[in-house]
């Protein structure tokens, strides 16, 4: 009986199949981690350091007197001197980051003697940095007792040194006050073409009504007016010198000034 129970039980047993661990075992097994070494930092901590450290900066940066501008680098200088530009620049005693560079330029830039200006800002010690180019003289303009260049353009500039290799032109007792900030730049091309083509003379008179003029070394007073014809007026001129000796005649002055209406005045002779 026994026996046969027993073989009835094992025909009976369903083979047995490994699934492994159910879900619900593996969802609540516990987890376990192990951090070991780490060390974490607030971020707004670290956010502000770093603002103290910029402000602290700021604070050197403004407060320290290496960052005020009491000199600059000047180059291209050829007549004026570093401390007029240095005047000129209106930056004394400024913040280096107040400095407009090209504020700087137009306040530069307001002296008739500079044609161009270039300005960099920097760092110490050479925070302001400015090349110049200066004008160059055509001639010395004296009027009214007083001296002045004169570039081609008809610029009047401050007469800076002796320079005798200029040509001078004196402007008549009748011409009333100082010079402007200008002059006609036909007088200028008038006048540097005459002293091309008379290599003689070094000084030239000016009247506002005969313009450009001179002493001939002859006796008279020659009169050649304005403008870029000036060969051509010479031409006349000596047409007429020649002229004039031919007959004996000595002139008290020749007016060429418009040179389709010469005209002479007699002093003595027939």
């Amino acid at each position: 009986m026994t026996s046969k129970l027993r073989e009835t039980r094992r025909a009976t047993r369903t083979p047995a199949i490994w699934r492994g661990r159910s879900t619900s075992e593996v969802e609540h097994a516990p987890v376990q981690q192990a951090v070991r070494g780490r060390f974490s930092i607030p971020w707004r901590l670290v956010s502000g350091l770093l603002v103290l450290t910029l402000l602290m900066v700021l604070a050197l940066l403004f407060s320290s007197d290496a960052f005020y501008v009491h000199s600059i680098a000047v180059g291209g200088l050829k007549y004026m001197s570093s401390n007029e530009i240095f005047t000129l620049t209106n930056v004394t005693n400024m913040q280096i980051f107040w400095v407009d560079p090209e504020q700087v330029r137009t306040d530069i830039l307001k002296s008739p003697t500079i044609a161009d200006a270039q300005v960099r800002i920097g760092w110490p010690p050479n925070m302001v940095q400015i090349l110049i180019t200066e004008r160059e003289p055509a001639l010395v303009w004296e009027q009214a007792g007083t001296a002045n260049w004169i570039d081609l353009q008809g610029r009047v500039m401050r007469q800076r040194e002796n320079r005798p290799d200029l040509l001078r032109v004196s402007v008549d007792a009748s011409v009333n006050g100082p010079v402007g900030t200008t002059i006609n730049p036909d007088i200028v091309t008038g006048a540097v073409q005459l002293q091309s083509l008379l290599p003689g003379v070094n000084v030239l008179r000016y009247h506002p009504d005969k313009g450009l003029g001179y002493n001939d070394q002859r006796g008279w007073e020659a009169w050649m007016g304005t403008g870029s014809d000036m060969s051509e007026k010479i031409h006349i001129y000596n047409t007429i010198v020649n002229s004039l000796q031919a007959r004996s005649t000595v002139p008290n002055e020749i007016n060429v000034a418009n040179p389709d209406a010469p005209f002479y005045s007699v002093l003595t002779g027939s």
